[in-house]
């Protein structure tokens, strides 16, 4: 018997920047990916898109005796998700890049360059869903730190949906859009998508967050809620919080 969308009425998606799995300076550097891993499966979302995601990096291994062999895409998956992982920038010693762990089956997955400029590397991860009867598109991504790019690249994305997208599917954005004002969730709204307005949800920093960064954005998905958990390990994890974000079927 296949299940119906009223038994599953809620979809819960995460976007958490977790910082390579790093956390510190220099020598006083400390591995977090195993803690990111505890609080991953605590936050028990459908769909979780991360930002900043090693796939491996030499000098970190050789330094963190507890480094995992394991992509940190599928060592942070819990146990019975799927793990999509995308390069946006390759360096001297490794590669980082955004990724996608889904409750539900992944149907297909592909990347867009999103650089503007060479000193950032920048990408899109676009993957479509199944969730229960219904296809959604969840598209990951991480724009850059000078503001004219960020603008260029949300232009980017909206013509990558545009093109790629029918109309009538769900939509889900989420990444960190590293924006401090209104300027590109109001282009977003401007291209009918959505997020929960209705409480604070600041991100960034961690320590003593000032801004919301992260954002997780739908078309044809209503948002129902949004909320930043709070506590000490939650800050020590990474320079950002994880953004918790619920939405219903709009029909």
């Amino acid at each position: 018997m296949t299940p119906q969308r009223h038994e599953h009425p809620v979809l819960r998606v995460v976007s958490y920047n977790i910082h390579k799995g790093v956390q510190g300076l220099g020598p006083a550097r400390r591995l977090e990916i195993h803690n990111l891993g505890h609080a991953v499966e605590q936050l028990d979302a459908d769909i979780v898109c991360l930002q900043e995601v090693r796939r491996m990096h030499r000098l970190e291994a050789a330094h963190f005796s507890r480094w995992p062999e394991q992509s940190q895409a599928e060592f942070l998956a819990p146990e019975g998700y799927e793990a999509i992982y995308h390069t946006n920038a390759i360096t001297r010693h490794g590669e980082h890049g955004n990724a996608l762990l889904s409750r539900w089956p992944v149907l297909t997955h592909q990347h867009r360059d999103m650089s503007d400029h060479r000193f950032e590397q920048r990408g899109l991860l676009h993957t479509q869903v199944q969730v229960v009867d219904r296809l959604v598109h969840v598209l990951v991504v991480h724009l850059g730190l000078i503001p004219s790019s960020r603008v260029r690249q949300v232009q980017q994305l909206l013509s990558h949906i545009e093109k790629e997208i029918p109309s009538h599917e769900p939509v889900l954005v989420a990444g960190d859009f590293n924006d401090w004002g209104r300027g590109l969730g109001q282009r977003m709204a401007l291209a009918g998508f959505q997020e929960w307005r209705e409480q604070s949800t600041p991100t960034y920093p961690s320590r003593l967050p000032l801004n919301q960064l992260d954002h997780v954005y739908a078309r044809g998905l209503t948002p129902v809620h949004a909320m930043v958990p709070s506590g000490r390990i939650w800050r020590r994890m990474s320079d950002h919080l994880p953004l918790v974000a619920e939405f219903a079927w709009n029909d």
